[in-house]
Order: structure tokens, then sequence, then C-alpha cells
């Protein structure tokens, strides 16, 4: 048994009898963790990567460590506003990463069936409720979810509220991008601002909030332009760098920090090598933890994953001085929001901006909407000269894993991509 699965297993056991001592454990563990990033990075990586390692583990911490500044949202929740009344994002998906990555999910995943929770709800969203129903995670200051894109929010976030007693805020998005449904969501951003500050006693200054949406433009247009740029450039990749960019692209837009990374993403393109072996764009999560993905996919020259499409979900086509409009545009235009087909034509746009040979259309164990847009998906992009891979498997749960299927599906989409003529 390696260190991690021992780890994991520790912070299994306490959560049944001790969940405080659990707690506490996991957020020891984590801490080590952000110190070997610091004092031990991954020297392969580019070093705004590396450095987005240490944040994406401090940004898990922080709710931890100070529950009553947090608030749980869902990803695709804006967060300018939360950041300006100085709560933290004690986001559901991240945090059941985590948990995963710490090889301890499997027991809150059995903890969330066993209270009712069924075993086709996402994975994700199931380990952050069996974690939460076992007392291994703190009760928040609030929570605040939209429907955007994922049928589990409505049930995951439901559900939290109940068992955590606190207020939360839903937030409605229509499924048809049109400027009555931009002024409708508008509305509810501006009820969301009252109810954060009636709930934390602190007050949202709009001039403060233009300034963080020119700061979230800005950050989405360093990211966009890197995108564009790697499309010659090798960038070694491993398999969780592209889960933050998804991750910090959403719920740290607008901080500083994101900001920061997306600049030295710029300065460290500049210096990096020619393009080598064959690059796919990734649809969907990824399976980290998979040793069939790893095999094929981690820091390997032949093959490399070149972006993320839970990366690049909205453009930086809104207006900072309409802050509240600015957040409302970026949900009713997203990429996975209404029909199939806008995010097919999202995907097949940012394939070939950063020089994708093909792609992957991961099929996540209870995502209805990607399952049910695979075949789409694969006949749009070989019509646009992209191959796609149709991989089926779990970003979150190692149960549903089918490595041997896997590797084999990986080994031969490698071999037909180095086949083909350039």
């Amino acid at each position: 048994m390696d260190i991690v699965e021992t780890f994991g297993s520790y912070v299994d056991k306490l959560s049944a009898d001790n969940p405080e001592r659990a707690r506490r454990l996991l957020k020891t563990g984590w801490e080590a963790q952000n110190l070997r990033f610091r004092l031990m990075p991954e020297k392969r990586l580019l070093p705004a990567d590396r450095h987005m390692a240490q944040l994406m583990m401090e940004t898990m911490l922080r709710p931890l460590k100070r529950p009553e500044d947090s608030v749980v949202v869902s990803v695709f929740t804006p967060c300018e506003l939360m950041q300006e009344v100085g709560l933290n994002p004690y986001n559901v998906e991240s945090f059941s990463c985590y948990l995963t990555g710490s090889k301890a999910e499997r027991a809150f995943l059995q903890q969330a069936e066993n209270a009712g929770i069924s075993e086709t709800l996402c994975s994700y969203h199931k380990t952050f409720i069996g974690a939460a129903q076992s007392g291994l995670l703190p009760a928040p200051k609030c929570i605040v979810y939209t429907n955007l894109t994922c049928d589990a929010n409505l049930v995951t976030f439901r559900t939290l509220s109940e068992l955590y007693q606190v207020p939360a805020f839903v937030i409605d998005v229509p499924m048809e991008q049109d400027e009555e449904n931009v002024a409708y969501v508008a509305g509810q951003l501006r009820e969301l601002a009252a109810f954060l500050e009636e709930v934390t006693g602190k007050q949202i200054l709009e001039e403060h909030l233009k300034e963080r949406l020119a700061r979230s433009r800005r950050t989405l247009e360093n990211y966009e332009k890197f995108q564009r740029l790697r499309a010659d450039k090798y960038v070694p990749a491993d398999l969780v760098t592209p889960l933050y960019s998804g991750m910090t692209n959403n719920i740290l837009l607008g901080t500083r920090e994101e900001e920061r990374y997306t600049e030295e993403l710029l300065r460290d393109i500049q210096s990096a090598g020619p393009a080598k072996g064959k690059r796919v764009y990734w649809m969907h999560t990824i399976p980290f933890w998979s040793e069939a993905v790893r095999d094929a996919l981690y820091f390997n020259e032949r093959m490399q994953i070149v972006g993320c499409e839970l990366a690049s979900v909205c453009d930086s086509d809104f207006h900072p001085q309409k802050p509240y409009e600015a957040m409302a545009r970026r949900m009713v235009y997203h990429a996975l929001n209404g029909s199939i087909f806008r995010r097919i034509d999202a995907g097949i746009r940012h394939a070939k901006e950063a020089g994708a040979d093909g792609a992957v259309w991961f099929c996540h164990w209870g995502c209805k909407h990607t399952l049910g847009g695979a075949q789409l998906a694969k006949k749009k992009f070989e019509e646009a000269g992209l191959p796609l891979l149709i991989l089926n498997g779990d970003g979150c749960d190692r149960s549903h894993g089918g490595e041997g299927q896997t590797s084999t599906r990986l080994e031969a989409f490698l071999e037909m991509l180095e086949g083909e003529k350039v």
C-alpha cells in the first residue's frame, strides 16, 4: 500500500468515528503536499503551471481552515461577487477531485448512496455529499449555485442546504441565447449581491466590481492568447494542469492571482520549444487517477493534452462597465448552455486554435449531456478534420474504470494519428 493510499484509508476510517480528527488529518496532508509543491515542484511543467498547483491547493485549504469565510458553489457560478465580500470558493467538483487524488473518495461515495442518493448521480457530486454527510467537510457561510449545464446541481445543492442549514441562492439560466435572457440573469445577480451583503454584512461597491470584471476580461484574453500561441510549441503536460485551468478560469476568475497566472503563461510560452508528437484537445473532465490515461498522456512527447474544454467555456467579449450584464452574458452564452451544437462548435474552434491533431470526448459516468452528444460530436469533429475518440469512464470514481479498454483505445488512437499524412 503506497503512502497516498494509506493516507486515504485513514481519512476514510476516521470520518466514520471522528470527523473532526479526519478533517485535521486531511488539512495536514494537503498542507504537506503544498509544501512539497513549493520545495520540490514538478520541473517538467512550465513555471506558471508549477505556481498554479500551489494556488489550487491553497484554494482547497481555505474552506477547511476558515469555513465561516467560504461559500459552496457550483463550478460555473460567477464568483466575482463572492470575492467582493471576502468569501472563498468551496467548489464541489474541485474538492471531490482532491479527495479522489487523496484516494479517500470510496467511503464518501458509498455514504451518499446509503443515504439514498442515486448511483447514477455524478460521482463528483456524490463524493462531496458523502463527505459532507460524514461530517468531514465543515459548513460554509452560505451556498450559491446555478442550473447551468448540470442537472445534478439541483439535487446536490438542495441536499447540502438542508444538511448544513445555511442560506442558499440559486441562479436560473435559460437555455436560449438572447439579450432578454441576459437581462433576466443580470437581475438575479443583482439580487445575489443583496443576498451576499445581508449574509456577510459587507457592501459590494459597483466601482470595485467593475475593476474585478475588467480583471476577469484581461485574464480570459490572456488565456485565449496563450492557447493560440501554444499551437506550434511543446508544452509538457500532466493530467491535472488542464483541470486546474478549468477550475481557476471559473472559480478564481476575477482574482489577481488568476490574472498573474495567465500573464506568467504568456511569458513562459515565449521560450517554449517547437511542438512535438501528436496533440489532443480534451472535451469534458479528465480521469487523472487512471493509470491507463497516465501511461498514454502523462509527460508523453508522443501525445499530449493541449487544452481542456472546461477552461474555455466563455468568451471575453463582455463589457466590465456593466458588471452584472457581463457576468450574465458569460452564463447565458456559456459554451455548454443550450444546444449541444454550440458546445461542439466551441470545442472544434478551441481545438484548432491550440493546434490539436485530434480530440477526446470523455463520457463521464452520470453526465447525460456529454453521453447524449457523443455521436454528434464525433461526426462534427471529423467533418472539421479532427479525429475524435469517444472514451467512457469516470473522472472521480475508480470503480468505473475499465482500464484495459481505456489503454487499448488510447494506444490505437495515437497510432491512428501517427499514421495520418501531414
